[in-house]
This record gives C-alpha cells, sequence and structure tokens, in this order.
C-alpha cells in the first residue's frame, strides 16, 4: 500500500493528511497554528509545516507528496535564497492604491486579455509595487519571487539555489504576471510591479514530480502542489458544478476549458490544477461574518444558525451587505458593512442573524451570476468550507443560489487535493486517481424569493452614501 501527503497551508494553520494512494482512505493527519495578521514570515510557515508533519507520523513511509497553498502571497528572495522581509497575504490590502495605479497605466481590458486578471489588492504584482514604491532597498535585494506553497516545497526539497524554484500553473495564475493560454510569465508585467527583473518558479506539469528527496526508507517525489482554490476543486472532484468555498474569504470557482478575460475584475481567469482553467469570484468576507454576528448578538454559532432558521426568508425585511473587512468583489478595499431595512418590528436577533448568513451567501451568489455571464455552466453547487458546517447555511443556500447545493462530509480538501495530485504524481496515470466521496448531503434547489435583488438594492444604498 503506498501512501501519499497532501499539506494544505492555508492562512490560519498547516493541515497535513495521510492517504493511501490508490482508494483514498484516510490513514493519519496533523495540524499546526498560523499566527495571525497579513504579514507573516515564511519561516512560521516552515515551522507550522514541520509540527503538522510530526504529528501526522511523518513521511518515512510516503512516498510522494504535495503542497496547496494560500494564493497570492510575496515572497522575496535575495541572491543567497534568504526571505527578504515577511510576507504580505493575500489579504493584506495596503496595496490597494499600487493596484488602482497599475490598472490605470494599461487599463482594466489590457490586463484582463493578458494574465485573465484585473489587478486587486491580493495579487501578486500589486505588493511588489507597493514594496517597490515604500521599501525601496527590499525591492532592489529581491533576486527571486515565490509564493507560499512554491517556497514551502523547495523547503522540504531541501533546495538552496534560486533555480530550483518550482511552482504549477494554478499559483501562478494568481500572481498577475502570469498567461495560463500560454504558460508564460509576462515578466514585462512583473518588471512594472517590482522595477526590475527577478527570478521565477519554474512552472511544472500537472503531475509532474517537481523534487525527488533520497531519504533512509526510500525516495519521496514532490509534485508541483497547487493554490488552495485549485487544491479544494481537485479535492472535492467538483466536476461540472461550482465549487463555492465558506473559509476566511469566499470563493466560487469552476473547471473551464478556456480562460476568462472580464475587463470588470469580477471573474479572475486563473488556472486550475489539472491543465484547464479556474473561472474563480473572491469575496474577503465570509465565515468571519457569522462569528461577527455571534458576538454581536451574544451566541454561540451553532446557536446563531438556530436563530436563523428562526426567521422568515428574507429575515423580516433586514438585509446585511456584510463588507466588514473592505471587499475584493466589488474591488472595495476600504468600505465598511452596513445593515439596512431595520424597523421596530423586524428588530429581532433571530432577523439579524438570518440577514448575516444570507448577506454572506448573497455576496458569493453575486459572482455566481458573474462566472454564468463568462460562460461558466453552473448546473448545481459543492459547498464546502468551515461556514458550510452550519446547517443554517446549507439550508438557506440553495434558496439563495437557486439551484441544488450538495455539501460534502467536513474535511480538508484542500490538503485531500494536494493529497490527490501526489498520487496522480506517483502513478504517472493521464489523470488524477477517482476517489470515493462518501458522506455527502444535498439540498433542492429552492426559489430565491427577491433575496438577491433585494441584497443588490441595500448594496448600492450602501455605496452610493
Amino acid at each position: 500500500m503506498a501512501l501519499v501527503a497532501g499539506v494544505d497551508s492555508s492562512t490560519q494553520s498547516c493541515k497535513v493528511v495521510i492517504r493511501d494512494a490508490d482508494t483514498g482512505r484516510l490513514v493519519r493527519q496533523g495540524r499546526a497554528s498560523h499566527p495571525e495578521g497579513t504579514e507573516v514570515h515564511p519561516d512560521a510557515w516552515w515551522q507550522a509545516l514541520r509540527a503538522a508533519l510530526e504529528q501526522a507520523g511523518g513521511l518515512a513511509d510516503v512516498a510522494a507528496l504535495s503542497v496547496g497553498g494560500q494564493q497570492h502571497g510575496m515572497v522575496c528572495l535575495d541572491a543567497g535564497g534568504n526571505v527578504v522581509r515577511p510576507a504580505l497575504l493575500w489579504n493584506d490590502t495596503r496595496s490597494a492604491p499600487a493596484a488602482a495605479d497599475l490598472v490605470a497605466e494599461l487599463g482594466a481590458g489590457y490586463w484582463a486579455e493578458a494574465v485573465g486578471s484585473v489587478p486587486v489588492a491580493s495579487l501578486t504584482v500589486t505588493k511588489l509595487r507597493w514594496l517597490a514604491e515604500h521599501e525601496p532597498d527590499n525591492a532592489a535585494r529581491t533576486a527571486a519571487v515565490c509564493l507560499p506553497h512554491d517556497w514551502l516545497s523547495w523547503k522540504l526539497a531541501g533546495a538552496r539555489e534560486l533555480a530550483e524554484l518550482v511552482t504549477d500553473r494554478s499559483d501562478a495564475s494568481g500572481t498577475g504576471y502570469f498567461d495560463g493560454r500560454s504558460n508564460r510569465y509576462r515578466t514585462d508585467l512583473l518588471v512594472r510591479g517590482l522595477g526590475h527583473e527577478a527570478m521565477l518558479p519554474r512552472v511544472a506539469g500537472p503531475a509532474e514530480a517537481a523534487a525527488e528527496v533520497a531519504g533512509n526508507a526510500g525516495s519521496l517525489l514532490i509534485g508541483p502542489g497547487a493554490g488552495d482554490n485549485a487544491a479544494g476543486a481537485l479535492g472535492v472532484q467538483v466536476g461540472e458544478n461550482v465549487l463555492v468555498s465558506l473559509g476566511t474569504s469566499g470563493v466560487a470557482c469552476a473547471r473551464s476549458d478556456m480562460q476568462p478575460a472580464d475587463p470588470s475584475g469580477l471573474v479572475a481567469g486563473f488556472s486550475d490544477a489539472t491543465g484547464a482553467f479556474l473561472p474563480l469570484v473572491c469575496t474577503l468576507n465570509a465565515a468571519r461574518v457569522l462569528d461577527a454576528t455571534a458576538r454581536l448578538l451574544g451566541v454561540s454559532l451553532a446557536e446563531l444558525g438556530v436563530l436563523a432558521l428562526a426567521a422568515e426568508p428574507g429575515a423580516g425585511g433586514v438585509t446585511m451587505v456584510p463588507y466588514l473587512e473592505g471587499e475584493r468583489t466589488p474591488n472595495l478595499p476600504n468600505a465598511t458593512g452596513a445593515v439596512h431595512g431595520l424597523t421596530l418590528a423586524n428588530s429581532q436577533p433571530a432577523n439579524l442573524a438570518r440577514a448575516a448568513i444570507e448577506g454572506m451567501l448573497c455576496g458569493l451568489a453575486a459572482g455566481l451570476d458573474a462566472l454564468v455571464a463568462q460562460g461558466v455552466s453552473a448546473p448545481g453547487v459543492h459547498l464546502i468550507g468551515g461556514a458550510a458546517q452550519s446547517e443554517a447555511v446549507c439550508r438557506i443556500a440553495p434558496s439563495v443560489f437557486g439551484v441544488a447545493v450538495t455539501v460534502p462530509r467536513p474535511g480538508e480538501y484542500v490538503a485531500d487535493g494536494a493529497a490527490r495530485q501526489a498520487a496522480w504524481v506517483l502513478t504517472g496515470t493521464a489523470q488524477p486517481p477517482d476517489w470515493e466521496l462518501t458522506g455527502t448531503a444535498s439540498f433542492e434547489a429552492a426559489s430565491t424569493a427577491g433575496l438577491r435583488e433585494r441584497y443588490a438594492d441595500a448594496a448600492a444604498k450602501h455605496l452610493s452614501r
């Protein structure tokens, strides 16, 4: 029985799963926390990965490993391979003015056509422009730029040379200087951000071994890895449905044969982990909207769900626009949240609880509409992430999305997707292995009852203040 390992180095923690390469059966797992903040030294990720691997029983009997990681994070290395400064994470919005400048310089349509995405604060190229403008000495020291999963794979391989950095299409496509159609970097756009050329990781194929590490118990193959969203799609085996993930951020994405070019910037034309594309919409505000509302009401998350299901659809006319940490879709990094429609009659905890869930989901539903406008089919939704463990979220989601919703059993789907990729690398088959997903729940499509229209109206009023 060959074993494979999958790693999810996310914003909040590092998770490791070790699975049977043939069946996907979970053998063991481990976890370690990451420090909070939007600026983190990569050494913290390395320490967490080592701790999670130790908790998972190590790699002595593991044949292949792949790393899934949070996208966009700016990891700058000097000529000796040393980290230049703490990495700016995807949710660090200080680069919003730099993003606006980059769009103004070339135009939104140019960026959408060139790399599939219009720059927003999360993309790596905008963080490099911020670095060049605010820390020119650090920018000048930067000899190579990589992403969190690239850096961890490089460390696992015991590599020392910058030329040994390897990434994959999915993570490269979130930088703002990679064209997934030609599978080539746009070094002119890298220079526009950083101010000079720098070494970039080699882009490996979907099932290509990025490195092979010799050990006492045999060699360990290291796969190309993937961005977290692409790894999650691989882990869920999403097929034709749209994958909606409700974690720290909210994500709606779907596999496509074409890279979209949306000049509005709503849809990012990312690549997936199989050689195709992964059109994606991301919101900054997802599960933490529920955390904040639960704190406001003085209840637990479970109690918040009970309250929400006690309210009627539409929350008695209460609508929440949950831009609690700014927003990425729409691109409003300095926006704040708001509650609309409060009256003496509807000012009830249950209505506020339901409005929080409906508002969070309506933001993703708007993203779903944007995907459809780019030619993506949306016959159904796979719902994953921490907030998908809420019964209230699962039961309310079909009335917001207007399609059937399937909720897989809670799991570490990014790590699972990385493990599935590792098995693909190990077996060398034409397609990744089929692993049976068990314990899924289905919720039938329900009428949206004007929820999305009312949410859109409230958002427009909020933003016109």
